[in-house]
């Protein structure tokens, strides 16, 4: 998607065997358990996993606001524990919680910023004037950021993130509570950052369809550990075969389909999600007809049933044996 990292420069991001454990009186956490990722210059690397997976851990080892337990981590060529210095140079940061003051304008914040990082007072004020044109926030310019929409105030946040113009921006789950008209223009600006800028973007996300839309390459985070990595289509193409999706009346009639789905020849892969019956098929024209046969022999009712092409969905169920809403809906409980 974002062809100006050139192959065989030197790795932006590089871990290897990070580990994190955090304590509290009750239990052990292991927020990350053994991570490997790596990321090339230019690109926008995206990891993919439910709250609680390990993402923004990882982001926060990056970004130096946490240390590792073991392992090694190093951005724009900088060891995270023997340069932090150089590596807060080398990045932007934007967290999930906002970074602005709201009783500050727009332009204030990005002054203050700017100043923060070692700007000039002149140059400060020209890359705010810069940025917020950038994020179209010219008119809201003099405003409270108390006062801006939660799409506006997020677009603020990335830019401050920019100011110093990083070579690394880590975005920790940058379009939760926006609305879709928000979510997309803060998406084309992640693209053009990447693409134009040939700055590295690492895009922490729960949500299938931004991952997809955005990374180059996708990392999908289980329980602090890295079950598969590589390019959206690439994770996708390696499953073969149809998608099966039968919906069932509810959540008993959905546990006797799968016992039933398990029997029928050709049909594999078979998961419940609440009153969703999944599994995978070489030929799902095949296969569907069978299975619903089956299952009007069982006396089970069949509400709706149809055919997909993979999807990331599939590529999560396939290497965690569950699907990812199933997986958010159990970090949700925990």
């Amino acid at each position: 998607m974002h062809p100006t990292h050139v192959v065989g420069s030197p790795a932006a991001i590089e871990v290897t065997g990070l580990v994190k454990t955090y304590r509290s009186r009750r239990r052990v956490v292991r927020a990350l358990d053994g991570l490997d990722l790596s990321a090339a210059p230019g690109a926008v690397l995206g990891l993919l996993g439910p709250n609680g997976a390990g993402k923004s851990t990882t982001v926060r080892i990056l970004a130096t606001l946490s240390t590792p337990d073991s392992g090694v981590a190093r951005v724009a060529g900088h060891d995270v524990l023997r340069e932090p210095g150089a590596v807060r140079r080398a990045i932007g940061y934007v967290a999930q919680r906002p970074v602005t003051e709201p009783m500050d304008t727009g332009r204030e914040n990005l002054v203050l910023a700017g100043r923060l990082q070692g700007l000039s007072g002149p140059e400060a004020h020209a890359r705010a004037v810069e940025l917020l044109g950038r994020f179209g926030l010219e008119d809201a310019a003099d405003r409270l950021v108390r006062t801006y929409s939660g799409g506006m105030a997020r677009r603020l946040d990335v830019a401050v993130g920019l100011v110093h113009r990083p070579q690394v921006l880590f975005l920790d789950e940058p379009t939760t509570g926006l609305d879709p008209h928000a979510r997309a223009e803060m998406w084309a600006e992640i693209a053009s950052m990447a693409g134009e800028e040939g700055m590295t973007v690492v895009l922490t996300t729960h949500y299938l369809d931004e991952a997809d839309a955005l990374a180059d390459r996708l990392v999908i985070v289980d329980h602090g550990r890295v079950v598969i990595q590589g390019t959206p289509d690439e994770l996708k193409d390696r499953l073969q075969g149809d998608g099966v999706t039968v919906s069932l009346h509810d959540d008993d009639a959905a546990a006797r389909a799968a016992e039933v789905a398990d029997r029928v020849p050709h049909v594999g892969e078979v998961t419940r999600d609440g009153r969703l019956l999944r599994a995978r098929a070489a030929s799902g024209a095949t296969a569907l007809p069978v299975l619903l046969a089956a299952l009007d022999a069982a006396g089970i009712d069949v509400r709706e049933a149809r055919l997909s092409r993979p999807s990331l969905d599939d590529v999560y169920r396939q290497h965690t044996g569950r699907t990812f809403s199933a997986a958010a809906s159990e970090e949700v409980g925990a």
